[in-house]
């Protein structure tokens, strides 16, 4: 009762690496309250999947494992999470901000009267006192709440922080995105309950036949800008897409991945895959090359974690330049090609 769900979306039989980055979370927030983590695992086929989730330090694994719940279809897994939340009732629920998060989440809170934060970048566990009302005087009365999860998330374009609380109903509930908390393994050797649930209990049968998947096509990721331990990133500053071959070329050199700020994708210089930043992909590389880039707020959230920030501007004044580690103040057609000529020249 009152412990800490995480739901694992699951990629045929492994547990998607948003799902893990969870579970880490989860852990703290779970340590903090003093409660138990536990994790819903839905799918087809999943023998031994509690293996990937344990060593994270998750307590219980609720696994539901029929041929019917892989690929995700909305209503079998919406209908076993509602059911089973109200079994448990759990003070905090978080799902990864994915296309089946996204999907799934809203419906779970709506079916159990509950709030939904989206797309948070911090999760943390705080007081507050709120004004709820007013006495015969018209004094206003405060009520002071303990333990509650605040979720974090950048807002109104990403110029303000808010912080959302949601006291009053339960569970708690937030979605984030892949990448933006960390991956760690609490324990090889973790060991939890598993219980494995009768699908049937908590799903109608009629519930598959609502939406039948009849082909699925997954397409292989065109580059892997979240696993890269060098991203070269560019910005509005490049001015086309042919100042953008100079970034292909330069992480061609250092085996590095190449991304890009919002602006950059908006004006057409580079697809939209490579978009980092809020409402791109968030990265954690050993080194960060930013090039032409301003640093607005919204592509700082996705990078500022890295390694080492380069920052390569015309601007000496640029706020990517306020958590760059190293400056480089110049053009990037001056710098650019000087750094490919210098990796082509020393390179093995």
């Amino acid at each position: 009762m009152n412990n800490v769900f995480v739901y694992c979306e699951l990629d045929g039989k492994n547990v998607c690496d948003v799902s893990l980055e969870l579970l880490t979370k989860g852990r703290k927030l779970a340590n903090t309250l003093g409660v138990q983590l536990e994790c819903i695992c839905a799918g087809a086929c999943i023998e031994g999947i509690e293996k990937q989730v344990m060593p994270f330090g998750v307590d219980r694994v609720h696994i539901f494992n029929d041929a019917r719940l892989f690929p995700y279809t909305t209503q079998p897994h919406a209908a076993l999470v509602c059911n089973l939340f109200r079994e448990e009732k759990p003070q905090i629920c978080l799902m990864g901000a994915t296309v089946i998060g996204r999907d799934l989440g809203p419906r779970v809170s709506s079916e159990l009267h509950s709030g939904l934060t989206a797309d948070c970048t911090e999760l943390e566990i705080g007081d507050f006192d709120m004004n709820v009302g007013f006495d015969e005087n018209k004094k206003p009365i405060t009520k002071h709440y303990t333990e509650q999860l605040y979720q974090i998330r950048p807002a109104f374009g990403g110029n303000i922080v808010a912080t959302i609380v949601n006291p009053e109903h339960r569970p708690q509930m937030a979605t984030v995105r892949e990448g933006v908390m960390k991956k760690e393994v609490l324990d090889p050797n973790y060991k939890g309950e598993v219980i494995r649930h009768e699908v049937a209990k908590y799903v109608k049968d009629e519930l598959f036949d609502v939406v039948k998947v009849l082909d699925r096509h997954v397409e292989k990721a065109k580059h892997n800008l979240k696993g890269a331990a060098i991203v070269v990133s560019g910005g509005y500053g490049m001015g086309s897409k042919e100042g953008f071959d100079m970034l292909f070329e330069l992480a061609k050199e250092l085996h590095a991945e190449v991304g890009a700020s919002r602006a950059a994708v908006d004006a057409g210089f580079v697809d939209h895959d490579r978009q980092i930043g809020q409402t791109g992909v968030t990265v954690r590389p050993k080194v960060y090359i930013a090039c032409g880039i301003s640093g607005q707020i919204q592509h700082i959230a996705g990078m500022q974690d890295s390694g080492i920030i380069i920052s390569i501007n015309s601007d000496p004044n640029a706020p990517i330049n306020t958590i760059a580690d190293y400056v480089i103040n110049g053009t990037v057609e001056e710098v650019i090609p000087k750094m490919i000529k210098y990796y082509k020249k020393n390179s093995k």
